[in-house]
C-alpha cells in the first residue's frame, strides 16, 4: 500500500519567554521526532492523553504551524524519499538536496506552493461554534475555501455549495441562515462540508464527534465513512474516545509526551497492546455492562512535563517494565510482528 503522508523526525518545539528582554528560556516539546507514514484511503488513528501532542502534531502535518525540524512528504514517490534520505547522510549541503526538499518537502513549502497545497489537505475541528464565522451566512461559510483558492465564485460556487451540504445532510434551504441557527451537529455537518468543499485528498478530524451526543455521534461517524468512499478520502482521525477510535480506524498510533509509543493496526493494539502505556490507556476503556469489571493496569505517578520531560524513555517514572538503559537511553521503533511496531527496550530485549 503506497503511502500519501510520510513524516520523519518531525518536529515542533513552542519557546516559553521569560525575564524582561522576553528572551527564550525553555520550550514546550510538543512534537519531539515523531516518524510515520498514512496511507492512501485509510483512516489513520492518533490517540493519547490531553496534552500529549496530538493536535500540534496534525497542524505541523497540515502547516498550519511550521516545524522545528524534520521532513513532510506528501504524495511524494518512494525513491524521491530515498534519495532526500541519502543526501541528507551523505552531502547535506548539496544543490541537489536543497532543489529535491524545496520541490518535495512540505516543511520547506512556503508562499503560493504552499497555498496550493493547502486545497488537498484540510481540517474539521472538534468544536464548529469556535470554528465557524458567527457573522458569515452559510454560503459563505462554505464557500470561502472556493473563493480562497479561485476554484470559482459566484453561480458556480453557489451550485458546488449546495451539492456538497446535500451530500453532508442539508440542503438549498440553509443557506441563508447563520451558524446559530443550527444545532451542534448540523455545525459539524457545516464544517464537514466546508473542508470537502474543494475536494480534498486528506481530511485531519480532530475529535470531530466530542461536541455532539451519542446519536448524532453514530450518525457522523457513518457519514465520514461514506464520504471516504464516495471521495477516496485519506483521514487522520484523533480522539480521547479509544472505542470510537477501535469503530473506524484502520491503524492506530498511540502518543505519549510529543512521541510515538506504538502503532499497528486496530484489530491488534486493541487486542494485544504491547506498550505498557497502551496497555494501561486500552485498558481504561470502559465496559457498557455494569456485572462486568475490567482488570486495569495502574500506572503510577503523574504525567511529566512536556518543558522538562524525562531522560532516556520519556514513560520511564511510570513504567512497570522499567530498566537501567530506560532512564539513559531514548528507545527506537522496532517491528515486535508484521505492521506492529513500539518503543521499548523492555519488548527489545525479549
Amino acid at each position: 500500500m503506497s503511502s500519501l503522508i510520510y513524516i520523519r523526525n518531525l518536529k515542533k518545539h513552542y519557546p516559553i519567554l521569560g525575564g524582561v528582554f522576553k528572551r527564550k528560556v525553555a520550550s514546550v516539546k510538543a512534537v519531539d521526532g515523531v516518524t510515520l507514514s498514512i496511507y492512501k484511503g485509510e483512516t489513520f488513528g492518533l490517540v493519547g492523553e490531553s496534552g500529549c501532542g496530538k493536535t500540534t502534531l496534525a497542524k505541523t502535518v497540515l502547516r498550519l504551524l511550521k516545524p522545528d525540524a524534520g521532513n513532510i512528504f506528501f504524495d511524494v514517490p518512494q525513491d524521491t524519499i530515498r534519495e532526500i534520505t541519502e543526501l541528507e547522510k551523505t552531502n547535506p549541503k548539496s544543490k541537489r538536496l536543497k532543489h529535491l526538499r524545496e520541490q518535495f518537502d512540505v516543511a520547506a513549502f512556503s508562499g503560493e506552493k504552499l497555498l496550493r497545497l493547502r486545497r488537498r489537505m484540510q481540517i474539521v475541528y472538534q468544536d464548529p461554534t469556535t470554528s465557524l464565522d458567527p457573522r458569515m451566512l452559510i454560503k459563505d461559510v462554505v464557500a470561502e475555501p472556493l473563493v480562497a483558492q479561485g476554484v470559482s465564485k459566484g453561480e458556480e460556487a453557489r451550485k458546488l455549495v449546495v451539492e456538497i451540504l446535500n451530500r453532508v445532510g442539508l440542503g438549498e434551504q440553509h443557506l441563508y441562515r447563520f451558524p446559530h441557527e443550527f444545532s451542534g451537529g448540523q455545525r459539524q455537518r457545516i464544517a464537514i462540508a466546508r473542508a470537502l468543499v474543494c475536494k480534498p485528498d486528506f481530511v485531519v478530524l480532530d475529535e470531530p464527534t466530542s461536541s455532539v451526543d451519542v446519536s448524532v455521534r453514530a450518525q457522523l461517524l457513518n457519514l465520514f465513512k461514506d464520504l471516504q468512499k464516495e471521495f477516496n478520502l485519506t483521514y487522520l482521525f484523533i480522539s480521547h474516545d479509544l472505542s470510537i477510535v477501535e469503530c473506524i480506524s484502520d491503524r492506530v498510533a498511540i502518543m505519549y509526551l510529543g512521541k510515538v509509543n506504538e502503532l499497528a493496526p486496530t484489530d491488534k493494539i486493541f487486542k494485544s497492546p504491547m506498550h505498557p502505556y497502551s496497555q494501561a490507556l486500552i485498558a481504561s476503556v470502559p465496559i457498557p455492562d455494569p456485572k462486568k469489571r475490567k482488570e486495569r493496569v495502574p500506572l503510577m505517578g503523574e504525567v511529566p512535563s512536556p518543558v522538562n520531560p524525562p531522560a532516556g524513555c520519556r514513560f520511564h517514572p511510570r513504567c512497570p517494565l522499567v530498566m537501567d538503559i530506560c532512564k539513559k537511553a531514548e528507545p527506537q521503533m522496532f517491528e515486535v510482528e508484521k505492521d506492529h511496531y513500539v518503543a521499548c527496550f523492555a519488548l527489545a530485549k525479549r
